[in-house]
């Protein structure tokens, strides 16, 4: 068995406000995703320019906010949020959900699209391959948080998490932040310029992310 580092959930705390570890792995994997996204039109635009992608990813992050934010609110504690409704906008008391946020970012995506009259499937392709980078960040934040641990298990690194019980429990989220993000990245990565069709790239992923998810 491995001891669980128990790191804080916070990086910084000055008074109410929290700069937490979650947070800035979504910062990170948004800036890196952001930062592949133009890579990739540079090396063959397709009709994007910079200022479309740029505006593409502020409708993003303003859907990922969202999205992450009442998704928290509605999956995991809706009592206390009605009983104090402008809670809901303390971001810097922590509180983002991944499955929110990834609604609030694809609903954000839909919206752009249409506005702009783009092709959904090439915006999509050259997102997905980046999305590897976000979700191993994510699932790191997620084991810091000691949350989304794996069933009860006595591998040599097994660990026990402060939430999860007094026996050890497989790291999931290290397994996932592995299989979801360097291997799914590469993969990715290697095939995205072999297909000829929009979408195909989009649709390797969902397999793969599936297939992880299922195993892991």
């Amino acid at each position: 068995m491995i001891p669980y580092p128990e790191i804080k959930p916070y990086i910084v705390k000055i008074g109410p406000l929290e700069i937490r570890w979650y947070g800035l792995m979504y910062l990170l994997g948004f800036t890196a995703s952001y930062l592949l996204v133009r890579y990739q039109i540079k090396k063959r635009p397709d009709g994007i320019d910079n200022t479309v992608v740029d505006d593409l990813y502020f409708y993003l992050i303003l859907g990922l906010i969202i999205g992450a934010r009442l998704g928290y609110v509605v999956f995991y504690n809706p009592a206390q949020y009605i009983r104090n409704p402008l809670e809901i906008f303390a971001l810097w008391h922590g509180g983002m959900s991944f499955h929110g946020g990834l609604i609030g970012t694809l609903l954000a995506g839909i919206l752009f699209v249409r506005r702009r009259n783009l092709d959904f499937w090439r915006l999509s392709d050259l997102i997905v391959v980046t999305a590897p980078v976000g979700l191993c960040l994510g699932r790191i934040g997620n084991f810091i948080n000691g949350e989304l641990f794996g069933r009860i298990s006595n591998v040599p690194w097994a660990m026990v998490f402060p939430e999860g019980g007094p026996l050890p429990r497989h790291p999931s989220q290290l397994y996932e932040a592995i299989l979801e993000g360097p291997v799914l990245f590469i993969i990715l990565w290697i095939w995205k310029d072999r297909f000829k069709k929009s979408g195909y790239p989009t649709a390797l992923f969902l397999i793969l992310y599936w297939v992880f998810r299922f195993f892991v």
